[in-house]
C-alpha cells in the first residue's frame, strides 16, 4: 500500500513560479540539506493526473545527500497553467521542449527524472537535446504504450471527458470505486489527501488528459534511439507494475546498458510507496553517475 504523501512542501522547500523561455511551470524546489556539500541539481517529471506533489516524499532524503531537487507540474498540470481545449498544445514534443526550457531555467546541467508519462517525456526532450542533462532515470516508466488494462482506464476516462466537466468525472469516479481503492484514485496513484486530490484534479486542463492519454497507448518504442545518446541511465520501479509489467522493464534496461533497480514493496509510485529506499537508490545513481566528472 501507498504511504500518504502531503501537498504541503517540506521543510525548507519552495513552491513557485519557475519562469521560461517557454512561460511559467509551478515547482516544488528544496535546497540540499543545511550543511551537506552540494553534489547537484535534478529535475522531477510527474506521471499521468499527478503533479509536483508526487516527490514531496523524496525532497528531504535527497536533500540530505546533496541534492537540489526541483519538481515541476508540467504545462496544463495542476498549478501550470495551459489551454483547456487545445490538445495540440499538448504534442510530446512540445512538452518535452517545456522540460528543455526548465533545465535551462535552472542554470546548469540537471539530473532528470521522469514518473511514467513523464519518463516518457524525459525521453523526448533528451532525443531533441541530451546536453542539459548529466543523467536520465525512469521510474516505472516504460518503452512503448501502457498495457492493455491501463489503456482501457484511460479510454475510459477519455470517453468520459468528451461528454463531463471534470467536477462531474471526479464525482463519478468517487462514486464508482471502493474504499481502498480511493486511496489511491489516479494511475499514477500515491496520494490519499482527498481535497488536495481534487483540487489538483479540477486544476489540470482536460486537453492535458486527453493528449497525453493518448500518447500513453500509442507510444512507440524509441530505446534504440534512446540507447545511442550519452548519457547514464537508470531503470528503476518497483516490484510490481501492472501500467509496464516488470519484463518489459528488464528488457528495457537492457538494451538501455541502464543501471536497474527493483524497490521490493513497492508498486507504480516507489516514490511514494518506498520513499527512503527509492532515494537511496536515485542518489546512489546520480553520485554513481558524475563519480570523476
Amino acid at each position: 500500500m501507498s504511504r500518504p504523501a502531503t501537498f504541503v512542501p517540506p521543510p525548507g522547500a519552495r513552491a513557485y513560479s519557475l519562469r521560461t523561455a517557454r512561460g511559467e511551470f509551478a515547482v516544488v524546489d528544496a535546497p540540499v540539506a543545511v550543511g551537506v556539500e552540494p553534489r547537484g541539481v535534478a529535475l522531477l517529471l510527474p506521471g499521468f493526473t499527478g503533479s509536483k506533489e508526487d516527490f514531496n516524499p523524496l525532497h528531504v532524503p535527497l536533500a540530505e545527500r546533496g541534492y537540489r531537487t526541483v519538481a515541476v507540474d508540467g504545462r496544463g498540470q495542476y498549478e501550470s497553467d495551459g489551454p483547456e481545449r487545445d490538445e495540440s498544445a499538448y504534442a510530446q514534443e512540445e512538452l518535452a521542449r517545456d522540460v528543455l526550457a526548465q533545465a535551462e531555467a535552472l542554470g546548469h546541467p540537471v539530473h532528470l527524472l521522469g514518473h511514467s508519462l513523464g519518463g516518457q517525456i524525459s525521453r523526448a526532450a533528451v532525443l531533441i537535446d541530451h546536453t542539459p542533462f548529466l543523467s536520465l532515470t525512469l521510474m516505472a516508466s516504460g518503452p512503448a504504450q501502457i498495457s492493455a488494462s491501463q489503456q482501457e482506464r484511460v479510454k475510459l476516462l477519455r470517453d468520459a471527458l468528451a461528454v463531463m466537466s471534470m467536477a462531474q468525472v471526479w464525482a463519478t469516479i468517487q462514486a464508482m470505486e471502493t474504499p481502498e481503492e480511493t486511496e489511491t484514485p489516479s494511475l499514477d496513484g500515491g496520494l490519499d489527501e482527498r481535497d488536495d486530490l481534487r483540487r489538483r484534479w479540477l486544476g489540470t486542463k482536460p486537453a492535458q488528459l486527453l493528449a497525453t492519454g493518448r500518447q500513453l497507448c500509442t507510444e512507440p518504442d524509441r530505446i534504440a534511439e534512446l540507447a545511442s545518446v550519452p548519457l547514464p541511465f537508470h531503470v528503476l520501479s518497483g516490484s510490481q507494475d501492472d501500467t509496464w509489467p516488470l519484463p518489459l522493464l528488464d528488457d528495457m534496461a537492457l538494451r538501455l546498458k541502464a543501471r536497474r533497480t527493483v524497490i521490493d514493496g513497492a508498486e507504480h509510485s516507489p516514490n511514494t510507496d518506498r520513499p527512503l529506499a527509492t532515494a537511496r537508490a536515485i542518489a546512489g545513481f546520480w553520485d554513481d553517475s558524475t563519480a570523476g566528472a
